[in-house]
C-alpha cells in the first residue's frame, strides 16, 4: 500500500463511517479498484483508521462525553455495544470472510438503499427527544439492530439509527447516539482487530513504513470525518433518509453491473 492509497481509503473512511451508506463496503470497493483489496495490511488498515474517525465524534461532541461524571450515559452505552461484542466474537471468522465479498456488498447496499427510502414513511411519530430519555432497554435494542451491520454493505450507522427510530426517538436523536454508540463499538472492534493481527503477524505492526500508513489514514479519517458529521445532520434535518438511500440504491446497481460484466470481482 502507497501513501497515496492510505489517503484515499482514508478519505472514504471519513466520508462514509457516519453516513447510513456503510464505510466497510466502501473502503472494500476502493480497496478492490486498486487492486489491494487481498492484502492482509489493507485489511488491517481499513479497521485500525477508524481510531480516527471515533475521536471525531469525541471531540464534536465534547460535552456529551466531558465531564465524566454522566454516569447513565456511559452505562447506555456499554449496555448498547454488549450485543455487537457478543456478536462479533461468535462470529468473527464468518464476518471475515464477507468482508472479502464484493457482491454482499453490492447486494447490501441495494436492499439497504430501498428501506431507507421508505423508512421515514413507517417511523413518524417520534416520542423521544433527548437522550436522557432513552431507556437501557431501548439502548440495548438498538445495539441488537447494530448488529446487523456485520454484513459488509448495510452500514452500522444506518442499522443503529433505523433501530432507534423504531424505539421513537427523533431523527436527529437516533443519529446523535448512533454517533456516540460507534466509540465504544468502534474501539472495542479496532481494538480486537489489532491484538489479533498483532499475535498472528506482529511485523505488520512492528514495521516502520505501515506505521506511518496508519498515521496518515487515522489524521485524514479524523479530519474528514468531522466535515462529514456536519454534513449528514444538515442533509438529514432537511430531506430526511432519501437522499443516502438513492444514493445506495445507485451505487449497489452499479456494483451489480461491475461484477456481472466482470469488470470488478
Amino acid at each position: 500500500m502507497t501513501i497515496f492509497q492510505a489517503t484515499i481509503i482514508a478519505i472514504v473512511e471519513g466520508l462514509t463511517e457516519f453516513l447510513p451508506v456503510s464505510s466497510t463496503g466502501h473502503m472494500i470497493i476502493a480497496s478492490s479498484f486498486m487492486g489491494i483489496a487481498s492484502d492482509d495490511f489493507t485489511k488491517l488498515f481499513e479497521v485500525a483508521i477508524q481510531l480516527g474517525a471515533i475521536l471525531s465524534v469525541v471531540v464534536l461532541y465534547y460535552k456529551k462525553f466531558f465531564p465524566l461524571n454522566r454516569w447513565n450515559f456511559y452505562f447506555k452505552l456499554i449496555a448498547a455495544v454488549i450485543p455487537a461484542l457478543v456478536f462479533g466474537a461468535l462470529f468473527s471468522d464468518k464476518i471475515d470472510a464477507l468482508l472479502e465479498s464484493t457482491q454482499t456488498v453490492a447486494i447490501s447496499l441495494l436492499v439497504g438503499g430501498v428501506i431507507l427510502i421508505i423508512i421515514d414513511k413507517f417511523f413518524n411519530k417520534p416520542t423521544v427527544e433527548k437522550e436522557e430519555q432513552i431507556s437501557f432497554i431501548k439502548a440495548i435494542i438498538i445495539g441488537c439492530w447494530q448488529c446487523i451491520a456485520m454484513i459488509p454493505g448495510v452500514s452500522r450507522s444506518a442499522a443503529s439509527i433505523i433501530g432507534g427510530m423504531q424505539q421513537k426517538l427523533t431523527r436527529n436523536l437516533a443519529a446523535e447516539f448512533s454517533f456516540f454508540l460507534a466509540v465504544p463499538t468502534m474501539a472495542a472492534a479496532t481494538g480486537y482487530k489489532l491484538l489479533k493481527a498483532y499475535k498472528a503477524t506482529p511485523d505488520l505492526l512492528l514495521d516502520k513504513d505501515n506505521l506511518i500508513l496508519l498515521a496518515v489514514g487515522n489524521t485524514v479519517a479524523f479530519i474528514v470525518a468531522m466535515l462529514a458529521i456536519k454534513f449528514f445532520i444538515g442533509i438529514l434535518q432537511k430531506y430526511g433518509f432519501k437522499f443516502f438511500g438513492w444514493y445506495r440504491v445507485i451505487v449497489g446497481l452499479i456494483l451489480l453491473a461491475l461484477i456481472g460484466t466482470g469488470y470488478l470481482n
